[in-house]
């Protein structure tokens, strides 16, 4: 099917393992592109993945470390992380991301399972 609607797709935490990132996600042959909401206070805790990842802030406020970057992201914030960099979000409020990432070996956020947390 070529149409979706992010609020009918499945709502699910994406990567329950060291994120709390919920929502809708359209999963291509390539690439996947979701709707996430995390609530104040969650986020995705540092890890790395094959996966490059862009992240554009749609509503709230996030704080985001790429590598050895920091930074805060508002709405129409875009965060752009390379395959294989630490990094991670932490909502300063309640936020909604649109995120978009390839997929390596056809596998993406729910199917990776090398996604590790760093500690």
């Amino acid at each position: 099917m070529p149409f979706y609607r992010f609020e009918e797709l499945q709502q699910e935490t994406i990567s329950p393992h060291y994120s709390t990132a919920f929502g809708g996600t359209v999963r291509g042959q390539k690439i996947e592109v979701g709707l996430y909401r995390m609530e104040a206070g969650t986020g995705a805790d540092p890890h790395k993945h094959p996966n490059e990842q862009i992240i554009y802030v749609l509503r709230g406020r996030v704080r985001a470390r790429v590598g050895d970057e920091e930074a805060e992201v508002g709405p129409g914030g875009v965060i752009h992380i390379p395959p294989e960099v630490v990094h991670e979000v932490r909502a300063l409020e309640d936020t909604t991301v649109l995120s978009s990432k390839d997929l390596v070996e056809g596998k993406g956020s729910k199917e990776w399972s090398p996604y590790a947390p760093v500690r």
